[in-house]
């Protein structure tokens, strides 16, 4: 089958396929809800502060906090239905990243543990890690040849 489509006819189409972005609103959303969750994250650490932990312990612990509340919200159903509202508020901070973990775990489950949850469950959050991982290697060696 071949389509030969003008650019306008093509713009056309798009235009009826694609739904317009409220940004005006998208971009306020995603910034309060993005603040929100760093101001709760800030309230863990200021809690754990006041236990007595060091600094490097409210940080460890403030992260595992959130980490192991996004994953138990994205099992639950809950980060999905906050998402849909929030927008990229969810997705910046350290919840974001919990989040695109325990996702594809619960999608690929029911294919097992082996070639289902532990073939996958890296499927989004692996090119973050590997150039996230490539990214420090070469800053550092950057850093040890030309800025010490």
């Amino acid at each position: 089958m071949d389509i030969n489509l003008s650019k306008s006819q093509y713009g056309e189409m798009y235009n009826e396929a694609s739904h317009r972005t409220k940004w005006w609103i998208t971009v306020p959303k995603a910034f309060f809800f993005g603040g929100l969750i760093c101001a709760i994250g800030q309230a863990f650490y200021n809690m754990y502060d006041h236990f007595g932990l060091s600094k490097d312990g409210c940080a460890m612990a403030t992260s595992v906090t959130l980490v192991f509340l996004s994953a138990l919200f994205t099992g639950l159903g809950w980060y999905d239905m906050l998402a849909k509202h929030a927008g990229a508020g969810t997705l910046v901070p350290i919840t974001g990243f919990a989040n695109s973990v325990a996702a594809p775990a619960l999608e690929f489950k029911t294919e097992g543990y082996i070639l289902g949850l532990g073939a996958k469950i890296f499927i989004i959050s692996g090119p973050v890690i590997l150039y996230g991982t490539l990214a420090s290697i070469v800053y550092g060696l950057i850093y040890y040849f030309f800025l010490r």
